[in-house]
């Protein structure tokens, strides 16, 4: 042997687990696309960070809704947080295996759940805090 490694057997030396399930996959894709990926997934856990944060204030907040509501929508937004940063995971794994892979890349599934979520959140705090005015 020369010493030089082919393509199939530097994926496989990468790692074990779902990383080296993933780059056993198709092809390096450019590394342009990869980062924009993890762009992509570093927004969604910044978006995961502020639904936490807003739960967390939403519960120190005393003079702003009433206790059981507020402890609903303390609950639901740090929840919802969780959930968002699990799903930005599997988001980045989906997206990053069709680029690997060379087809079309998987649709924003968790864009409208957030979007419709935040807006029923929002309609929730909206009529809690002029009703309790």
């Amino acid at each position: 042997m020369n010493g030089t490694m082919t393509a199939t057997e530097r994926r496989r030396s990468r790692g074990r687990g779902w990383t080296g399930r993933l780059l056993a996959e198709g092809s390096d894709p450019d590394p342009r696309f990869s980062l924009a990926n993890e762009r992509t997934f570093l927004a969604w856990i910044r978006t995961a960070l502020a639904l936490i944060a807003a739960g967390i204030g939403l519960a120190l907040v005393d003079d702003l809704v009433e206790a059981p509501l507020r402890h609903v929508l303390s609950v639901g937004s740090a929840a919802t947080g969780a959930l968002v940063a699990a799903l930005a995971f599997h988001r980045w794994l989906r997206t990053e295996r069709a680029l690997r892979r060379a087809e079309t890349l998987p649709p924003p599934a968790l864009a409208p759940v957030i979007a419709y979520g935040l807006a029923a959140a929002s309609l929730v705090l909206l009529v809690a805090v002029l009703v309790t005015r």
